[in-house]
């Protein structure tokens, strides 16, 4: 879709959700659950299980570096050659960043294609593969983890909402496709007090019920990147929220087995 036609489908048909940023570092955990920056002009509020489009907060415009990532990926999903999608925010985008070596190694002889966003939440990633992102393609495998962005805005009800209408959404366009579903990965250094991760363990038990072991397969990661304590070493990621090389290594080393039988 043109990029002209693409933002007059928006004005008639899309409306606009705040987006919380996905690739903020989060300085202190509470702020997490804190309220968004007040906007000059009132916008609706869309639950996670409704797709809308990300926009800029400053100017209520749809967010031209979004559109521009998914009018790319739509182009990808349209060559037809990937056998392994990763959907997702700024944690999956950064395979093409500190994560581009550990992909490299370990992903590529699956002809893999990696549709992560900074800052998507639910809402984004289903507004994208209900528009063209999956159309054309028919991956063996996809790869999903979303919902961390949701964690300031939506209850924990809400985010599962918003993953199983992905899920459902992936099986309904390309139903021959198996979901590796991985539970939403912990954020903030400390375990405790820490209202974030409360709020995603809630999510992810949620979620987990989606595993059928035929279509929808569910792995839980997030106790690889911790301590015995629940700390979240600096060491993996820097900022508490967004892997390092070494966290991708850590990734890519414990999902590689189960995309290996998936994958055949």
């Amino acid at each position: 879709m043109k990029s002209s036609s693409l933002y007059a489908f928006l004005a008639a048909a899309i409306i606009l959700a705040p987006a919380l940023r996905a690739d903020e570092k989060p300085a202190k955990e509470k702020s997490a659950a804190a309220t968004p920056a007040a906007t000059p002009f009132p916008l609706p509020v869309q639950p996670p299980d409704v797709p809308a489009v990300k926009y800029d907060p400053k100017t209520g415009k749809p967010n031209t570096g979004f559109l521009a990532a998914h009018e790319k990926y739509v182009a990808i999903a349209k060559e037809g050659k990937t056998q392994l999608l990763f959907l997702g925010d700024s944690i999956t985008a950064g395979w093409a960043g500190k994560g581009k070596d550990v992909w490299a190694k370990a992903f590529t002889q699956w002809q893999p294609a990696n549709f992560g966003i900074g800052g998507d939440r639910t809402q984004h990633v289903l507004w994208r593969i209900e528009n063209g992102e999956l159309d054309g393609i028919k991956p063996k495998v996809a790869v999903l983890m979303i919902g961390t962005n949701n964690v300031a805005t939506d209850s924990a009800e809400g985010i599962a909402k918003g993953v199983t209408k992905i899920v459902e959404t992936i099986r309904a366009k390309t139903p021959d496709t198996k979901i590796l579903l991985l539970a939403v990965f912990p954020r903030g250094e400390k375990e405790s007090p820490n209202p974030a991760r409360e709020k995603l363990a809630e999510v992810n038990a949620v979620i987990a019920k989606l595993e059928d072991d035929q279509h929808v397969f569910y792995m839980d990661i997030g106790g690889k990147f911790l301590q015995p304590d629940g700390t979240l070493p600096k060491e993996i990621m820097p900022d508490s929220l967004h892997p390092n090389d070494a966290g991708y290594q850590i990734w890519a080393d414990a999902i590689t087995p189960k995309l290996t039988e998936l994958m055949k």
